[in-house]
């Protein structure tokens, strides 16, 4: 691996988040927030782990675009991430989709997306941008690709996963040559090209593009006078460079961050209830796959003051008691038992009630005798006394938002429809 430089590219990149998608894979989970905004992990919000990459690699302009349904997300940047200070040459600006190139137009793609803003990129002068998705939970250093974008001469490099070939069949696949140069993009194919040297693998794009801003600002300004194009980075802006310019990609495990405990590289595009579930549930194992409390690589966010978490009564039948479970600031486990459990800040779980395999998000109160398996239960809902959810696959299709796997997800209209 080449030995990073003295003076880290990063201190003259810009990050640009691009935050505004709905995620309407997960349901009533963005009925009321976008993707972005999605609690995850016990404190964070997905959009957390992108935002903190970017700070972590020593990138300290950043702009995040939002359209949808951006109020939670907005707040929680202006709560968790108001540190940046100009005198210090760093910046956070928020940029929601405000009408800035015509009354009627708000954000068309991706691309126009970061083309509405050109001028205050500009007002920056950086010298290249980092293009990210908000919506993905991974730990990567930016250093590393912006290294590798300069030193190949590249116009655009490409964040790209290594996935088995067979199951990239749902991804932007890049088709590349032995110098992973970028000879054609194909997107959702269904026989995914091979990587030279790993030719049962496929490299699947990331959404994460590294391009001297100069080059990107152009791309864009091109994009847009082209009538046919739908303003996107993955169908119009990355094909065109693919086919007249030099497209290299960058494999996510040479940048990937890991603790001493994480031995494979760690990414997830969290947009379904079962994914969304799977991996705040990992999250509880002795050694998760993902090390969310590697100190010298922090997930930053908005850091809210509670007092500890709780456990009361030890009567043999009422007990306050957690197994394999991580349970977060201002929770109160009283008299009731949680195993495999992840519960967000401020959850009151009451008597005799049990939990297993639950994703519990904030402020969520859980009635006597309840019985809760394999469940998402959204933020501030109140669970009814004796509630049971887990047991019976057909009632609980009728009741909740139940997947295939079993999973249910829960919200407060869905508890006020029930006849208890």
């Amino acid at each position: 691996m080449v030995e990073k430089r003295i003076q880290p590219l990063a201190r003259d990149a810009m990050a640009y988040v691009l935050a505004g998608g709905r995620g309407s894979r997960l349901k009533e989970l963005t009925d009321r927030r976008a993707k972005p905004a999605v609690y995850f992990g016990g404190k964070a919000r997905i959009i957390d782990f992108a935002l903190s990459n970017a700070l972590n690699s020593g990138i300290r302009r950043i702009g995040v675009a939002t359209q949808y349904k951006a109020h939670s997300l907005i707040r929680h940047m202006q709560r968790g991430w108001n540190f940046f200070r100009p005198e210090r040459n760093e910046s956070f600006d928020i940029l929601p989709a405000s009408q800035r190139v015509s009354e009627t137009q708000w954000y068309e793609g991706t691309a126009d997306a970061v083309y509405q803003n050109i001028d205050i990129i500009e007002d920056y002068g950086v010298e290249y941008m980092v293009i990210l998705a908000g919506d993905h939970v991974y730990k990567m250093d930016y250093e590393w690709m912006l290294q590798q974008h300069v030193d190949s001469g590249a116009d655009v490099t490409i964040g790209c996963l290594e996935v088995p070939r067979m199951e990239a069949t749902g991804f932007g696949v890049m088709h590349v040559n032995d110098k992973d140069e970028i000879i054609a993009f194909v997107e959702k194919p269904a026989d995914p090209p091979p990587i030279p040297d790993k030719p049962d693998f496929a490299l699947a794009s990331m959404g994460i593009y590294v391009f001297h801003t100069k080059f990107l600002l152009d791309a864009l300004r091109r994009d847009a006078a082209d009538p046919t194009s739908s303003r996107d980075f993955g169908k119009d802006i990355i094909p065109y460079i693919v086919k007249n310019g030099k497209a290299v990609a960058h494999r996510f495990a040479k940048s990937c961050v890991r603790s001493d405990f994480e031995h494979e590289p760690y990414w997830r595009d969290v947009g379904t209830i079962d994914a969304y579930w799977q991996a705040n549930i990992d999250l509880t194992a002795i050694v998760p796959e993902l090390d969310i409390y590697d100190k010298s690589w922090p997930i930053w966010t908005y850091a809210e003051i509670t007092p500890p978490a709780k456990f009361v009564h030890d009567d043999e039948d009422r007990r306050g008691s957690a197994t394999s479970s991580v349970v977060s600031g201002d929770c109160i486990i009283s008299g009731a038992s949680l195993n495999k459990s992840l519960l967000f800040t401020g959850v009151r779980a009451n008597s005799f009630s049990k939990l297993e395999g639950a994703v519990i998000l904030p402020n969520v109160k859980i009635g006597r005798r309840a019985q809760l398996k394999n469940v998402v239960i959204d933020h501030g809902v109140v669970i009814p006394e004796g509630l049971v959810v887990g047991e019976d696959a057909e009632l609980d299709a009728k009741r909740f938002r139940r997947t295939e796997s079993g999973i249910c997800l829960i919200t407060q209209p869905m508890i006020d429809k029930l006849d208890i």
